[in-house]
């Protein structure tokens, strides 16, 4: 019973002196009361960029099929290579070509014989029509004749010119340049006029496209960000672009946007963006997935919130949390259009002067009282304010 005595009274003793402690702003929070950190928004001007997926294309491509049948004389390019428009690619055997070149000019030289004639025969027969030494009938017989041999003349010429065409078709030259690639045939193989399989590719790849692929609504945005004066830009400046390659290297050269697709895909909602690069290094190729970042302008007015601040639904609304003038946590839904480093850029739904809440979210809900803490944010997105730290001071 004693020793009960002893401890009761030193129990006392302590309360006594821990209610004579001083309390001041950096003890505990009040009871119930959770303790946050914040940062100030202000509105800032901001780049506005747009990430979109792509995939490099040709600038040209040009299928090699040959014009005429005949076999395979001799192969004059080096595959992989660079060739030049109207390099020659194949040359065929072109035996029959000149063959038949020379048969055709012979009938033009024929026809022009019968011409000649036909002519000679209606001078003369309609001078003597005149002082009716021949009758009308010969005169008109003696026309049909010549006007038959110019006809005969002009299809023996357009013959000539087929026959000509044919044999300089027999060498197949490139109708544009760039690279080559891989020959299907080989000297002695056989090739008919306009077959399926291509003799080979050539591909123009410097400079060469990029297709990208946006969202009609992202489209619709852009414009009303435009037509609001919110996104400010020169509108007669083609947009730069950059890239980002499979292996998440930058790519060296910046390119521009060519044209806009102006159809919207009915199945997907989404449209086609073009874009050009230098590509002398041939570091681009057709096929090749890229990532791009479209420059859009400045988007003024904006402001910049850390990513760890920002919270979505289900339906992917985005929502921060801020302190009132009352030191409330007050929900507030904002609209994003895309990031910046480490922070969304927020368009609509947040206010100059907010008190955003960066930390200590597992500590309060909406609606509950806080006491605001002022923090800082690294470029890391780490807030650099230790909150239990602060409390216990």
């Amino acid at each position: 019973m004693r020793s009960i005595g002893r401890l009761g009274g030193t129990a006392l003793v302590l309360t006594f002196i821990a209610a004579c402690q001083p309390s001041g702003p950096s003890g505990p929070p009040p009871a119930g009361k959770a303790e946050v950190g914040y940062v100030t928004l202000q509105p800032t001007s901001v780049p506005r960029t747009m990430e979109l997926p792509g995939r490099v294309v040709a600038l040209a491509t040009a299928e090699i099929r040959p014009q005429v049948a005949g076999i395979v004389r001799k192969i004059a390019f080096r595959e992989g290579g660079v060739v030049n428009a109207g390099d020659v690619l194949y040359e065929l055997e072109d035996a029959k070509f000149k063959a038949a070149y020379a048969a055709a000019a012979a009938a033009v030289k024929k026809a022009e014989a019968a011409t000649a004639g036909a002519q000679t025969a209606f001078d003369r027969n309609a001078k003597l029509g005149e002082s009716n030494a021949v009758a009308a009938q010969t005169v008109d017989d003696s026309r049909s004749t010549l006007l038959q041999a110019q006809a005969s003349e002009e299809a023996a010429r357009a013959d000539l010119e087929t026959a000509r065409i044919n044999l300089e078709n027999a060498t197949i030259r490139a109708p544009i340049g760039g690279i080559i690639g891989v020959s299907t045939v080989s000297v002695g193989a056989l090739v008919t006029e306009n077959q399926t399989d291509a003799l080979a590719t050539i591909r123009q790849i410097d400079p060469i496209n990029v297709d990208l692929v946006d969202s009609s609504a992202n489209l619709l945005r852009i414009r009303d960000e435009v037509d609001s004066g919110r996104l400010g830009r020169e509108m007669d400046k083609p947009a730069a672009v950059t890239l980002t390659l499979e292996n998440g290297k930058a790519y060296g050269e910046t390119g521009t946007i060519l044209l806009t697709d102006m159809v919207v895909s009915e199945t997907t909602g989404t449209f086609t963006l073009r874009a050009t690069f230098p590509n002398s290094k041939r570091v681009l190729l057709p096929g090749m997935f890229v990532q791009a970042s479209v420059d859009l302008g400045t988007l003024n007015g904006a402001f910049l919130v850390p990513q760890r601040a920002v919270t979505r639904d289900d339906d992917g609304i985005a929502t921060i949390y801020v302190v009132s003038f009352d030191n409330k946590a007050e929900a507030k839904r904002i609209t994003t259009v895309g990031t910046s480093g480490n922070n969304w850029i927020v368009t609509d739904g947040a206010s100059s002067g907010d008190r955003l809440i960066v930390d200590g979210f597992q500590k309060f809900s909406a609606g509950a009282e806080v006491v605001p803490v002022e923090a800082t944010i690294d470029d890391d997105g780490v807030v650099e304010q230790d909150l239990a730290k602060e409390s216990g001071k």
